[in-house]
């Protein structure tokens, strides 16, 4: 076990006894479902969680519903003219998107 982690162990064992833990929002309640972070990491997860409870969303993450929702609208569509534009729209979305996460990836790498 590394430092940081007996480190952290005592001060949530500290914690603990202090009774600081108690009374917490969402004690006694199952954990949020958070599969959309499954490919997150554990620090960049968070970082979301922050900015959505404070009402800001990521480029990225605002793009992602985009894409959800314009699939959503391309499964009813049936003239071919409207799917095309939808398709069109649909790839330049999902580009927007990768451009937003490969951003995010290297402004965290450097």
């Amino acid at each position: 076990m590394s430092w940081l982690s007996r480190l952290t162990e005592r001060r949530i064992l500290k914690s603990l006894a202090e009774g600081r833990l108690q009374g917490l929002e969402g004690e006694g309640k199952p954990l949020p479902e958070r599969s959309g972070e499954a490919h997150l990491d554990p620090g960049e997860a968070m970082g979301f969680r922050i900015m959505a409870e404070a009402g800001a969303l990521p480029e990225e993450i605002t793009l992602k519903k985009q894409v959800a929702a314009q699939q959503q609208m391309m499964a009813g569509l049936t003239d071919p003219a409207a799917r095309k534009a939808a398709m069109a729209r649909l790839a330049e979305l999902q580009m927007k998107q990768s451009m937003a996460e490969e951003a995010r990836r290297r402004f965290l790498r450097d």
